[in-house]
Formats: structure tokens, sequence, C-alpha cells
């Protein structure tokens, strides 16, 4: 498997589901995906902003310009 092929199956992985996103500046946005293009830009719903892991603001809807991006992971259930 290539790694575009890889990458794409990544992503169809992970559409809907909850996920953490890190930007260059270090806050952290956590929300469902919602959307990703090939430029790195993100749609995600029920979006939480996190700076110094510490909860900042929440949001319905959000979108993130692909170019702050440093990384997307998968974002683990929390159980209460």
């Amino acid at each position: 498997m290539s790694r575009k092929e890889a990458l794409s199956q990544f992503i169809n992985q992970i559409h809907g589901r909850a996920v953490v996103v890190k930007l260059n500046s270090g806050v952290d946005y956590r929300g469902v995906l919602a959307c990703l293009d090939g430029y790195m830009n993100i749609a995600l719903d029920q979006t939480e902003e996190y700076q110094n892991g510490q909860l900042k603001n929440k949001y319905g809807d959000a979108f993130i310009r692909g170019n702050n991006v440093l990384y997307i992971s998968t974002q683990k259930i929390r159980r209460a």
C-alpha cells in the first residue's frame, strides 16, 4: 500500500469520529471530524478549545485552516 493510499484510508476511518487537532500555536481543538480536504482544512462539530490542557471555549461548528495544523489524532472516549 502506498503512503497516499494509507493516508486516504486513515482519513476515511476517522471521518465522523472524535479527534484532537493540534495547532502550530499549541492550542488543541477537540471535536467530531465533519470534513477534511487535501489542504488539511478541517471542519469539526461539537468543538472544544483547550489551551495548556484547560478548556477555554466550546463551539458548535468550527473550521480550521490547514496551514495552522500540526497534527490530527483520534481521541479516546473518556468514560465517567
